[in-house]
């Protein structure tokens, strides 16, 4: 027999399951029962949701198949345990985790904070581990990667993207809040830090990635997979590194991107470095993108200036990038002061060599 409460529920049955199925939790339904009179135990309302309108019951799915061998990677980030830094403080440390969809032969590379160098030096040490590059590489929406995310097309963070494209591989990022997009990878961030760091004596960020690496290898890459009934480690070997893109041979040079403006004296500041550009910008923000070796300055996606690359504090000049010649004076250039003593004859010229 139903009590008074299952009987009320009956009569709200409409309002109950229309407030189910625009996602307002079950606590939240209760509470606006009760503002309209109608008060219902919050333990008869969700017997009565759970048996009669369905509440709580996951829908169906369809399993996705793995793809061909070397093609997918997926990868996810996740906080681990505490250990200490450069400074000698105690404090945890994230990973990223990349996952293989077919062969789930997990690489584990410890990182401080989540910056795009960090998620270019990650991706380096993964090619490295893989002995070769993966063909589709499938991260959350961390900004470190996406600056802005969509489900057809989403914005790049443009230094990350610059290096896929050097790499050969094509960025193919999951949905907000849509874990189905990357399932290999979900839910091993509590694995890692379990299975992995649990227990350990963790030194620094360093003896971190020693952890990680023998671990990889010797235990989670050894142990049979729950799903391909495989062991990780030669599922890889034998189906996938065959598959994949060239290993890079040399190290991947991280470029920085700003956008400096010229100041009146022709100059712009990259990087604490002065670099001169022509006249016609003065006053205009141009794009810059600095490596190791130059620096190079865009407008509207046009190269117009090349220096080499100088040290904070140093400065690059071009002569010609100044009027009038007033760069050669500026640059206090006593030869071009004797040719144009020359124009007026042969004794001013001796006369100009001897003064300079």
């Amino acid at each position: 027999p139903r009590g008074d409460a299952w009987a009320r529920c009956v009569a709200l049955r409409e309002r109950i399951a229309e407030l189910i199925a625009a996602d307002v939790k079950l606590t939240k339904v209760r509470k606006l029962l009760a503002r309209d009179g109608d008060v219902v135990p919050y333990a008869t309302l969700h017997r009565f949701a759970v048996s009669e309108l369905g509440f709580g019951k996951r829908r169906a799915t369809v399993a996705v198949a793995d793809g061909e061998p070397g093609q997918e990677l997926q990868i996810d980030i996740g906080w681990m345990v505490p250990t200490s830094d450069e400074r000698g403080r105690r404090r945890k440390f994230k990973t990223w985790i990349f996952t293989p969809v077919l062969s789930r032969y997990r690489f584990v590379y410890p990182i401080w904070s989540d910056t795009t160098e960090c998620a270019i030096a990650a991706c380096e040490a993964a090619w490295s581990f893989y002995g070769g590059v993966f063909h589709v590489l499938i991260p959350d929406n961390t900004s470190s990667i996406v600056q802005r995310p969509d489900p057809l097309e989403p914005v790049f963070n443009e230094v990350f993207l610059e290096y896929a494209q050097s790499r050969g591989f094509v960025i193919d990022p999951a949905r907000v809040r849509r874990a189905t997009d990357k399932a290999r990878v979900e839910r091993t961030v509590r694995y890692v830090r379990d299975d992995c760091y649990g227990g350990e004596d963790v030194r620094d960020l360093g003896h971190a990635s020693e952890i990680a690496l023998w671990w990889c290898r010797e235990e989670a890459g050894m142990k049979p997979h729950s799903t391909t009934l495989r062991i990780p480690r030669e599922h890889f070997e034998s189906t996938e590194r065959a598959a994949l893109l060239p290993a890079p041979t040399a190290p991947y040079d991280v470029p920085y991107w700003c956008e400096p403006k010229v100041s009146f004296d022709h100059y712009a500041q990259v990087k604490r470095a002065l670099y001169s550009l022509p006249t016609k910008y003065i006053g205009r923000r141009l794009r810059a993108r600095a490596d190791s070796q130059t620096v190079r300055f865009y407008d509207r996606g046009v190269l117009v200036k090349t220096h080499a690359r100088k040290p904070p504090g140093g400065r690059s000049t071009d002569e010609h990038d100044f009027p009038n010649d007033s760069g050669k004076l500026a640059g206090r250039t006593t030869d071009w002061l004797v040719e144009r003593a020359k124009k007026h004859g042969e004794q001013v010229a001796a006369f100009a060599e001897a003064l300079l």
